[in-house]
């Protein structure tokens, strides 16, 4: 395995918990958003990771980066909220809200911030230890 693959997969680490805080934030801004029908309703939405086990496998590269698979939207149904005299309500008289937890969000907003954060330090351990085996050459 090459020193510099460090990078590679720091770098598809910190790639991926960027995408994860971009849609936490996305799910925090659309959590108070009412809709007419549940079909309308914003829904939460998770990124899926993957790691790239056949570069796991492969014996002349040992490096196994981070892979986004996708995006997935939340399949638990929206908050029915009885609101008769809201201007969206239905004909029932009940407006619908996103499936979104805001406390759940929070905590991978911290979870994601804290992974990116170790990412940014295996970068600057990794810098530092090839510079000081460069210096050894002097």
């Amino acid at each position: 395995m090459s020193g510099l693959n460090i990078f590679d997969i720091a770098g598809s680490g910190m790639n991926a918990q960027q995408l994860r805080l971009n849609l936490v934030a996305s799910n925090l801004a659309n959590a108070n958003s009412v809709s007419s029908s549940s079909g309308a309703t914003y829904k939460s939405r998770q990124p899926v990771f993957g790691a790239e086990l056949k570069n796991v496998i492969d014996a002349q590269n040992g490096a196994s980066k981070v892979e986004i698979r996708g995006i997935v939207e939340s399949k638990a149904p929206a908050v029915m909220e009885y609101a008769p005299n809201h201007p969206m309500a239905d004909k029932d008289g009940y407006i619908f809200k996103p499936n979104v937890n805001s406390v759940e969000e929070m905590a991978n907003m911290m979870s994601a911030s804290r992974s990116y954060q170790n990412n940014i330090e295996v970068l600057t351990t990794a810098k530092q230890m090839m510079l000081q085996t460069l210096k050894m050459g002097q």
